[in-house]
């Protein structure tokens, strides 16, 4: 599935100038944010974001990310793990609203791969995505928890690492953008285009859920988006290096995600 390398779109691009967070910067969220997160939306924007999902349920994914930047904007934002799908959105954001900011959470357990594609999104588009990280680096906390707590309780972990970072830069936002699509996974297969996050206290735009996986890599290859490698060595859904594995022929796309433990999300994208 190799791609050409060619960076036409780089010259057409305003650098975007997105500072990476240092981990000092991550403090606990005040009793107001956890009050908008426990509390839920008022009822009228639980019934304007539902009214918009039914509309938008034939649209375009540029529909959709048209829609969800003239309705948040400036307060709308995207979290990404530089995945086929989330790239696919990257590359539309430049047309519709370059300026929206789009970071990654560093767990510090990320493949060099992905931390390259990175760079290579900074080189096509002019898009620095910032890196938001926990407030302990990896070897902090493997020291204050007696070694890697992703091989005793992987959930914790996650939290710890992503959820609770991910609560952080919610902070001053009022919707973002996830890149998962329905047929992904069981717990993916009722996204709605549009709904309410109550983890994080945001509305969720999905613009990619009624999408395939076809789909997502046939934009891919006609774009010549740019994508992580380890895609083309077994890696369908790439996470954490320790937590991920390359997936053999006839299992599922997220086969390879937390292999040997029954648990197949981070925590992003569910309820609880």
């Amino acid at each position: 599935m190799g791609l050409s390398a060619k960076r036409s779109m780089s010259a057409q691009q305003p650098p975007l100038s997105l500072r990476v967070i240092r981990p000092e910067e991550i403090a606990p969220g005040d009793a107001d944010d956890e009050a908008k997160s426990d509390s839920g939306p008022p009822a009228e924007l639980l019934a304007e974001i539902e009214s918009a999902s039914q509309r938008l349920e034939t649209a375009s994914p540029r529909e959709i990310l048209a829609w969800a930047v003239e309705r948040f904007a400036p307060k709308f934002t995207m979290a990404t793990a530089f995945g086929p799908e989330g790239m696919t959105i990257i590359h539309m954001l430049p047309e519709i609203a370059p300026d929206t900011p789009i970071f990654n959470l560093d767990t510090g357990y990320q493949f060099a791969e992905t931390l390259e594609l990175r760079e290579r999104v900074k080189q096509r588009y002019g898009i620095e995505v910032e890196l938001k990280r926990p407030a302990q680096t990896v070897a902090e906390y493997e020291q204050a928890n007696g070694g890697p707590v992703y091989k005793t309780d992987p959930n914790r972990c996650c939290r710890d690492r992503k959820i609770n970072v991910l609560k952080q830069a919610a902070v001053g936002f009022d919707a973002w953008a996830s890149a998962i699509r329905r047929d992904q996974s069981p717990d993916r297969a009722r996204a709605p285009i549009v709904g309410w996050d109550k983890k994080f206290g945001l509305v969720k735009v999905s613009p990619l859920a009624n999408w395939t996986k076809k789909q997502v890599w046939g934009l891919i290859t006609e774009q010549d988006i740019p994508y992580n490698p380890l895609h083309d060595q077994g890696y369908l859904s790439v996470g954490c290096q320790p937590c991920t594995r390359s997936v053999q022929p006839g299992e599922d796309e997220r086969a390879g995600r937390w292999s040997g433990f029954a648990k197949t999300e981070c925590g992003l994208h569910t309820a609880d």
